[in-house]
């Protein structure tokens, strides 16, 4: 027999990441963008061939792929090196070099793609060009190459939506924070709101035409759960469609040809799809074949093709043929030398926080043989977001090292109904932050952790609770990993996109109305109390969190001469498009948590 050597960092990560994907209209085509070489691309495979090939080499991370009907020419938007300003670009068939769509007066204009008409001809976007603050809507027309001035944004932050199929009327959706926005009719001039008045704040969203004067979308409006409602053009009527118990209505996707539509819905850690009919109201449940799914559609022949993953098995495209018997995996992603059953599958727990608020949670545990005793307490991004059963390298990698990984859905998690998700907004220091707490405490009770040998690492919104946690709860963590979080929240206002921030009043406050708070809730506020190690990683062309975000909590310890590492990736945004820089920033981490584990001294 042979002894392999114990898995690497490599295994964990030698899997792609699959962003987005389209379907040609024949359905003999697969477009997606992936990182299959190691760098964002976009690559096609031929149906029922399935062997993919690539159709870019220009290594840059696009927002969305749109076959024109007649497959003469594809679409998509890639960004530079992360920086998330999305440009439209038009693809051959065949690929190549893409060729930018539209005029970019500066890197910093941003183009979000919205309609291709049927014919190919108009190209329906949004773009901050001109209002950088609100934005505009706009039409371009690919053979004359007229702009043409769809709708002004005003008020706060404004996107096209949907527009019909005669493209004589559009859907507006206005943002006010994350929690509250309202959708529009735009037609002859008219503004009409999908839904009736009410001094509640909600949203409104994923809106699309089933016929010219009706409209399907979301909303939670006079609910907790978001659910499926429609609008009547014509006779401005606002109806109920479909409701889900406990579970959040997240995407719908209409079939014309049978007055039905697909509905896709978070029900905590898991997703659920639904098959509903419009015109009777009969809701069918479909089983799907992965935990959760990232993208879905629904071709005009009735076949579902779903882009999805699990805890333990990465991302890939799946087909259901219209009679919904069984589902096919057209992609063939996996984690390179591993097999299903020695990767971590989470268990699913609860736990009551400081006020006896119900907090769920995944729990990583690594097997008996590799258990070290030690927990990572990983606090989400978002912060209205939540950790569900994804594959994540870091976890299986870390669980693989022995570590147990601890990753709780604090109060502003979103999954559990707007009202869970709400309890964020002008509060990111309190409340999740105790949440946390709790759970720690929760697991020391249990006998799953030991008080002496926690870490805290966390990305985004879970970088800035790493560090708040360091600063006001140091006495929990042997050390802290910080990935690009923001350190001060008076900066982190003012450091955001344009187009953000009238949305950021709800979501984190005033910096002069609400300037106590914002201290209180800042960690750099709490540097004297930051005495344990701490390791910060940063992209240079974070455009959600600048990089001074990161410089500045890390020169500020430095000058009290505490125990700090920095790591700046100059070709990152605000994540990890390239895989070296994934994994080199993962084996860094495990480095810096193996030096500060307990060191045993030896008689």
């Amino acid at each position: 027999m042979i002894d392999f050597p114990n898995h690497d960092a490599e295994q964990f990560f030698q899997n792609y990441d699959i962003n987005g994907f389209a379907v040609s209209k024949d359905e003999k085509r697969l477009v997606f963008s992936s990182n299959m070489n190691g760098k964002p691309n976009i690559w096609a495979m031929d149906i029922p061939n399935m062997y993919p090939y690539p159709l870019t080499y220009c290594n840059q991370t696009s927002s969305f792929i749109k076959f024109d009907s007649d497959g003469k020419f594809i679409l998509t938007a890639f960004d530079h090196e992360g920086d998330e300003n999305y440009h439209i670009h038009a693809l051959r068939p065949e690929g190549g070099k893409p060729f930018p769509l539209l005029p970019i007066n500066n890197k910093e204009d941003k183009q979000y793609f919205t309609h291709l008409s049927e014919d190919g001809e108009r190209m329906y976007y949004t773009t901050n060009r001109e209002n950088e603050l609100y934005m505009n809507a706009r039409c371009y027309h690919l053979k004359t190459k007229q702009d043409e001035l769809i709708h002004t944004g005003t008020e706060t932050t404004t996107t096209l939506l949907a527009v019909s199929q005669d493209e004589k009327t559009f859907i507006i959706q206005k943002d006010f924070s994350a929690t509250y926005s309202l959708c529009y009719v735009l037609r002859d001039v008219e503004l009409i709101c999908l839904t009736p008045a009410s001094e509640k704040e909600y949203v409104t969203r994923l809106c699309h035409f089933v016929d010219n004067d009706t409209v399907l979308f979301v909303t939670d409006y006079e609910a907790d759960f978001p659910y499926v409602a429609s609008f009547h053009i014509p006779t401005k009527e606002f109806k109920v469609v479909q409701t889900f118990e406990k579970e959040e209505a997240v995407g719908i996707y209409v079939q014309r040809e049978t007055n039905s539509c697909y509905v896709l819905t978070h029900k905590g850690v898991e997703d659920r799809l639904y098959h509903v009919s419009i015109e009777t109201g009969v809701c069918t449940c479909i089983s799907l074949p992965v935990n959760m799914v990232y993208d879905l559609h629904v071709a005009d022949s009735g076949n579902i093709y779903v882009l999805g993953q699990s805890a333990i098995i990465p991302a890939n495209i799946y087909v259901m043929g219209h009679d919904r018997k069984e589902w096919k995996r057209l992609t063939n992603n996996s984690v390179l030398g591993l097999e299903k059953e020695s990767l971590s599958n989470p268990e699913t727990i609860t736990y009551a926080s400081y006020d006896d608020l119900e907090i769920e949670a995944l729990l990583f545990k690594p097997k008996g043989d590799v258990a070290n005793g030690y927990t990572i307490l990983w606090p989400h991004g978002g912060p209205q977001w939540a950790e569900r059963k994804q594959y994540m390298g870091f976890f299986q990698y870390m669980v693989g090292l022995g570590y147990t990984v601890f990753a709780p859905n604090f109060r502003g998690s979103t999954c559990y109904g707007s009202i869970f998700t709400k309890m964020v907004e002008r509060d990111w220091g309190g409340g999740p932050r105790l949440d946390c707490i709790a759970g720690l405490e929760w697991l020391i009770e249990q006998g799953i952790a030991e008080r002496d040998k926690l870490f805290v690492v966390g990305a985004s919104f879970g970088g800035y609770m790493a560090l708040l946690l360091a600063g006001r709860h140091a006495e929990y963590f042997r050390a802290t990993v910080d990935i690009f979080g923001p350190s001060d929240l008076f900066t982190a206002i003012e450091g955001v996109p344009e187009h953000w921030k009238p949305m950021l009043d709800r979501m984190i406050g005033h910096p002069v109305r609400d300037k106590e708070k914002l201290m209180e809730d800042s960690p750099i506020t709490y540097l004297d109390a930051m005495v344990k190690p701490m390791f910060i990683i940063q992209g240079a062309n974070d455009a959600r969190v600048p990089q001074a975000e990161s410089d500045r909590i890390y020169h500020a310890l430095k000058e009290k001469d505490r125990d700090v590492e920095y790591m700046l990736l100059k070709d990152e945004g605000h994540g990890f498009s390239k895989k070296e820089n994934e994994i080199a920033v993962y084996r860094r981490i495990a480095e810096f948590l193996a030096k500060h584990q307990v060191k045993e001294v030896r008689v």
